[in-house]
């Protein structure tokens, strides 16, 4: 805060001239020394005694006092350094006087203090390229005419607090070395302070612009003050430096906001603003923080080509026509939470090195956002999109939690992990990874500069729990690490192109003293999970963090996926996604034991009829078991020979004989001989195919070909069943 100047003598008034019914007080003026009335009411002979007295450098003392042209002109001219040519003056007492007509004080010099409070300037008030050494209060000054302080220079504190100014207010190219208050002051006609420099803090708190006001090009090199200032006019401050904060808070802005090209090197705050014009902040620099919180552009929003080297927030801001980014530089973390974008949001080509934070934002009927880049988080967490909308992102990590689309959407990725959990989509929305640079409207892909080439720019899913799957379409994404539990109507879910899943470790595990292979599957991220947090779980299998799901949480997401894929005609993923359900309902608690039994023979026979090579496996396994056993005790010794009996009647007649054959015999000697080898493999083949042989076998030989023709068919069916699941379309 400035400094009052000395404070003036006593003020005894002019009584001369006064009409006491108009004015009981009579004149204002203050007596001239040795004098009983005011310098305007002094005798020609006196006056010119007073002015001839005064030297350059001297203090006047004239507060109250009527000046015309005339008058101030002979004060100003017995002041003048012969020197220059100009006026020079030690302190100036003109509180509350009265310049009737042209006040010039052009290239004058105020030695001391410049006290100007209250004076009313009923001409042009003509300070320019005067220079105030001291303090300069223009306090509730009143300039009808206009107030020219073009290149003016004041090294210590000036004050036109409530000033009023009536026509153009010229401040061009003025140097303020110290604090500049123009609080609460109004300008009714134009302010003029391009390239003016501010050395010390500029405060135009409450101020009122009713013209236009131009800072363009001006210096504000300590601190900016206009808080809820209001702007009926165009504001102009283009290409205008702001080296200290500028503080904008709950200011008003009936027409254009012009800040294009302005630098703010400290905080740029603008809160609670209000921009019921266009706002242009075109190719602007904020190098400290830009805040905009609660701010309303009610026209359209321009920050263009803009760059934020510190944060950037826009939080609860509220956007009614059109909001501009194109081509902006985020260098901090940008916060658009609860913003609302009326209109259009343009980000084409914007480009985030920090996060990106768009949390319960609110686009009503933008219809696109982006092609953009963010080197971290892009978070769309409660945001909400009435209208169809592209979204169209390069990002590391993209969080749409409890995102709703109220409408069709489409949302093209590269590089991100995103993360869509309990979002809402009530209208077909496709999410899809874009395999090329994305194409800005005129037709150059976008440069990608903040990913590296070796970065991959594949598309992962993280979760999509709580969502409902009845309208979404996924292409060509990552779903290693997706979650899916939770996820509602999973069956109408849509796969295109090459959507990718985990799988299971492919390499044998030793578990105690049995080797285990897992074979190559489609498995969810869940299994993994939970696998690997079984006691003596294998290696390969991927932890989570929290609570696993369970095998009873799992199987019919397994089931809901095999459905989805076995309505896309995609028969080998359905038959894995069949084989994960399959594996959970055997390792889930719910179901009874013989059921458990009769599910591990299934997997352990062919894999729940989709492994062929397992079936394969027991079927050559079983067939020579077969052969063994039927070389050993199935085979007879020899073929049994047939033997006729009967009884000749002894007077002659027909003769009757009986046929019989002999039992097989078991076999003795030596068994495994080539001849019944090739016996074996006959019945053991005929059986394959559930047919009888025709041999002669013993009891146990019986029995064994009876076992054979049940299981191995059953084995040769599995294989059949299996490798028709994985070829199958």
């Amino acid at each position: 805060m400035s400094t009052p100047p000395p404070s003036a003598p006593s003020w005894p008034h002019c009584a001369h001239g006064a009409d006491p019914a108009a004015d009981p007080v009579g004149c204002r003026g203050i007596h001239v020394p040795g004098h009983t009335v005011c310098l305007a009411h002094l005798a020609d002979t006196d006056r010119d005694a007073y002015l001839a007295g005064l030297t350059p450098g001297a203090s006047i003392d004239h507060r109250g006092t009527t000046f015309t042209d005339a008058l101030l002109t002979a004060v100003l001219n017995a002041l003048r350094d012969p020197s220059t040519g100009n006026a020079r003056l030690g302190d100036a007492w003109f509180r509350s006087a009265t310049f009737k007509g042209a006040a010039r004080f052009r290239s004058a010099t105020f030695e001391g203090n410049a006290w100007f409070e209250s004076a009313t300037f009923e001409g042009l008030a003509w300070f320019e390229s005067a220079t105030f050494e001291g303090v300069a209060w223009f306090g509730s000054a009143t300039f009808e005419g206009a107030a020219w302080f073009g290149s003016a220079t004041f090294k210590g504190d000036v004050r036109f607090g409530s000033a009023t100014f009536k026509g153009e207010a010229w401040f061009e190219s003025a140097t303020f070395k110290g604090v500049a208050w123009f609080g609460s002051a109004t300008f009714e006609g134009v302010a003029w302070f391009g390239s003016a420099t501010f050395e010390g803090a500029a405060w135009f708190g409450s101020a009122t612009f009713e013209g236009n006001a131009w800072f363009g090009s001006a210096t504000f090199k300590g601190e900016a003050w206009f808080e809820s200032a209001t702007f009926k006019g165009a504001a102009r401050f283009e290409s205008a430096t702001f080296k200290g904060d500028a503080r904008f808070d709950s200011a008003t802005f009936e027409s254009l906001a012009w800040f294009g090209s302005a630098t703010f090197e400290g905080a740029a705050r603008f809160d609670s603003a209000t921009f019921e014009g266009a706002a242009r902040f075109d190719s602007a620099t904020f190098k400290g923080a830009a805040r905009f919180e609660s701010a309303t552009f009610k026209g359209a929003a321009r920050f263009d080509s803009a760059t934020f080297k510190g944060a950037a927030r826009f939080g609860s801001a509220t956007f009614e026509g059109a909001a501009w980014f194109e081509s902006a530089t985020f260098k901090g973390a940008a916060r658009f939470d609860s913003a609302t974008f009326k209109g259009a949001a343009r980000f084409d080509s914007a480009t985030f090195k920090s996060d990106a934070g768009f949390e319960s934002a609110t686009f009503v009927t933008a219809d696109q956002l982006g092609p953009l880049l963010c080197a971290g988080r892009l978070v769309l967490t409660g945001a909400m999109f009435g209208s169809p909308v592209t979204l169209s992102i390069a990002a590391r990590r993209v969080e749409c939690r409890r995102t709703r689309w109220s409408s069709t959407a489409e949302i093209h990725l590269r590089y991100a992990t995103v993360d869509f959990a309990h979002a809402v989509f009530e209208y077909p929305l496709t999410i899809a990874a874009e395999p090329d640079p994305f194409v800005l409207n005129d037709g150059r892909p976008l440069a990608e500069d903040l990913f590296p080439s070796a970065y991959d720019p594949a598309v992962r899913v993280a979760s999509l729990r709580g969502v409902d799957a009845a309208h979404l379409v996924l292409a060509d994404l990552d779903l290693w690490e997706c979650l899916f539990t939770g996820t509602v109507h999973l069956d109408q879910l849509r796969l295109e192109g090459a959507c990718t899943f985990n799988t299971a470790p492919p390499a044998v595990h030793w578990r105690r003293w049995s080797p285990v292979r897992f074979t190559e599957r489609r498995v969810l991220a869940e299994e993994h999970h939970w696998r690997a947090g079984q006691p003596g779980a294998a290696p390969g299998w991927v932890p989570g963090t929290g609570r696993a799901t369970g095998p009873l949480q799992l199987a019919p997401v397994y089931r809901a996926l095999r459905k989805a894929f076995e309505d896309g005609k995609h028969e080998p993923g359905a038959a894995d996604f069949y084989y994960g359900e399959m594996e959970m309902r055997r390792h889930a608690d719910d179901i009874p034991r013989s059921e458990r039994g009769l599910l591990t023979a299934y997997w352990a026979l062919s894999g729940y009829g989709l492994r062929a090579s397992r079936a394969m496996a027991w079927l050559g396994s079983a067939m020579i078991l077969t052969i063994v056993l039927l070389m050993a005790f199935g085979i007879a010794q020899d073929t049994p020979k047939q033997t006729a009996t009967g009884t000749v009647p002894a007077g002659g007649g027909t003769v009757t004989f009986e046929i019989d054959k002999d039992d097989p015999q078991n076999p003795t000697g030596n068994r495994f001989t080539g001849e019944r080898f090739e016996q074996a493999l006959n019945v053991t083949l005929n059986s394959v195919v559930f047919r009888s042989s025709g041999q002669d076998l013993t009891t146990s030989g019986t029995y064994i070909e009876m076992t054979s023709r049940l299981t191995e068919p059953v084995l040769l069916g599995l294989a059949v069943l299996a490798i028709r699941n994985r070829v199958k379309r």
